[in-house]
């Protein structure tokens, strides 16, 4: 089959070497699942949004030919390649400038060669953690060799400095050139105390590693427990044992070391201190606690493997039909990567993260909407972005420089709607809102789900975080309100408490292991729902004639209110 002339101007990204497999099993999906959208009977609204397209989209996306689809592989390659062929086919406009649908953008990855054992030393006693099985250590920057020579631990409590809460856990002490040891999360005993159950941006791995650096230490460790992160000790293992990307020029002060050792390991380096891990938690939780130096050291050599890659988001419009609102834009995200190959292989003897659920899911609800929008006639008032966003497992990576290179003036992006995951245990009931309260948005989710006979929830696990874990946090972090979905959990026809239970069971056995794989018994008739529901919302926010707003007293309200200033100006 001949190139298009589209195909080889995406092909132009990429390093020179080719890249696109001449498998004839490859053409011919590729050629079906196009002739098959073109050739679609024109319908309205919601009832394009079908099921055999989503689980089609799927099942491409999370095959091993993809190979885990990680960032810079031939997988992601040929994920934006699949992407952009499925916008040029339903009509959408190149929208990454210059004519081209890929936004690239290029990242420098480090793979972190670690020793077997990592050593704690006070005095002339030790303990020594299993690298992998009770510590994990990364190079906290591009090096390939990264050194620590008797560097001293102090503990920190939670890592956290926030003047709007009056919570300095560093009280001004010399960090210089230390090891941080700290709790993850957010203090959470007191609900008056801090922001309650609710996790907020301070409880994240990347704000405690950043805020570490910006201290002038060494190194930061972050104790790991099932609760604080939302998830089990392998998904530290598997997330921080591949190669870790960040976006290239990176500039600040960086950290020698990035780890995260066990609760248990930990508490035994604690106590070669000759400190009690549950004592020291229970002063982290005051406002009156201080640095507490532990008087043990870490010494550590790493290795490191470092190469520069490119990565893209792919983005298509849809063109809005009032003059006066085109230029304001409802956004529909996604994030196409995931792991990518692991080095060691599973007891299955798998080594392929194929993201079947994170996520080839999301990635197939905004390639079904899209199908549906495109069939609009007219189109909505206000333009349409379609946003399949690169790195994201990597630290919200694609969307953060789409936020930082925008192609439009934030203040013009009316709302984002983002799909990470989707829900494969069937219809439900509730329909769980990320982030309920933030902002006006809800009142339409709201509306649109009591259409469908269902209610919405507030998040149901609001210790884990998950507002700031995904790429709605990239775009509120420049004032662009939000709607986030997780999976309902009141199943239809399934007894209560059946849904909690396979969604943690999801957690605790698939979650970023190469066991989330597509499956034929995947029940999606609750993801045809849920998508159904954001195609709605995306609609009425694109033909309502004000922009949606953030609540009063919001973090992010300030952000909107300077974007929106920001693009009147311009205009």
């Amino acid at each position: 089959m001949a190139k298009t002339k589209r195909s080889m101007e995406i092909e132009s990204h990429y390093r020179t070497r080719s890249t696109v497999p001449k498998s004839l099993a490859f053409l011919s999906f590729l050629f079906l699942a196009i002739t098959n959208q073109a050739s679609a009977q024109p319908e309205s609204g919601a009832s394009l949004i079908d099921e055999a397209s989503i689980r089609g989209h799927v099942q491409f996306l999370a095959d091993d030919l993809l190979e885990g689809r990680g960032p810079g592989s031939r997988g992601d390659e040929l994920t934006q390649l699949y992407i952009a062929t499925q916008f040029e086919t339903l009509g959408l406009h190149p929208a990454a400038g210059n004519g081209k649908w890929l936004q690239p953008f290029p990242l420098v990855g480090v793979r972190t060669i670690a020793p077997p054992n990592v050593v704690f030393k006070n005095g002339d006693k030790t303990v020594s953690l299993k690298s992998v099985e009770d510590f994990m250590s990364t190079i906290g920057r591009p090096a390939e060799k990264a050194r620590l020579n008797d560097a001293e631990l102090v503990f920190v409590g939670y890592g956290i400095e926030a003047p709007e809460y009056d919570w300095d856990d560093y009280k001004d002490f010399d960090l210089t050139n230390k090891v941080l040891v700290m709790m993850n999360n957010d203090p959470a005993s007191d609900p008056d105390l801090f922001a309650g159950r609710r996790r907020l941006y301070y409880g994240r791995w990347d704000y405690k590693y950043e805020i570490a650096a910006q201290k002038g230490a060494a190194g930061a460790i972050i104790i790991h427990t099932t609760p604080s992160a939302g998830y089990p000790w392998q998904v530290i293992q598997t997330s921080w044992s591949g190669e870790e990307f960040e976006l290239l020029g990176n500039e600040g002060k960086r950290l020698e070391l990035k780890g995260w050792g066990t609760e248990e390991g930990l508490r035994e380096v604690v106590k070669l201190s000759g400190f009690d891990l549950d004592a020291l938690r229970e002063q982290a939780e005051s406002r009156d606690f201080h640095p507490i130096s532990l008087g043990t050291t870490l010494s550590i050599e790493l290795e490191g493997v470092v190469r520069k890659q490119n990565t893209a988001n792919v983005l298509g419009l849809l063109p809005g039909s009032d003059p006066e609102l085109s230029d304001e834009v409802v956004i529909y995200m996604a994030h196409h990567d995931h792991l990518g190959m692991g080095v060691e292989r599973d007891l299955r003897g798998d080594n392929i993260y194929n993201g079947a659920v994170d996520n080839a899911t999301g990635v197939a609800a905004l390639l079904t909407m899209a199908k549906a929008y495109g069939q609009m006639n007219p189109p909505p008032k206000r333009s349409i972005l379609f946003a399949a966003v690169g790195a994201e497992e990597q630290g919200l990576l694609g969307s953060k420089f789409f936020a930082e290179n925008p192609s439009l003036q934030p203040g013009n992006m009316a709302a984002v709607i983002n799909m990470d995951g989707t829900n494969i245990i069937g219809r439900t009931h509730d329909v769980n809102v990320i982030g309920y309260g933030k902002s006006n948005l809800d009142t339409i989710v709201t509306a649109v789900a009591k259409s469908q006979k269902r209610i919405v929830t507030p998040d149901h696990f609001p210790d884990r975080g998950y507002y700031y874990r995904s790429d709605q946090f990239s775009l509120a972090k420049i004032g662009v309100p939000g709607v986030y979905l997780h999976s309902g959990i009141e199943v239809v026809g399934k007894p209560a408490g059946w849904g909690k239970q396979q969604l943690d069971q999801w957690v605790e056995k698939i979650y970023h292991q190469p066991s989330d794989e597509y499956s034929d018994d995947w029940d999606l008739t609750g993801a045809l729902e849920d998508t159904r529901l954001l195609y709605e919302v995306g609609r009425r926010v694109a033909n309502q004639p004000d922009l949606p707003a953030w609540t009063v007293g919001d973090e992010f309200e300030a952000a909107r209110k300077t974007a929106i200033e920001s693009a009147a100006n311009a205009n």
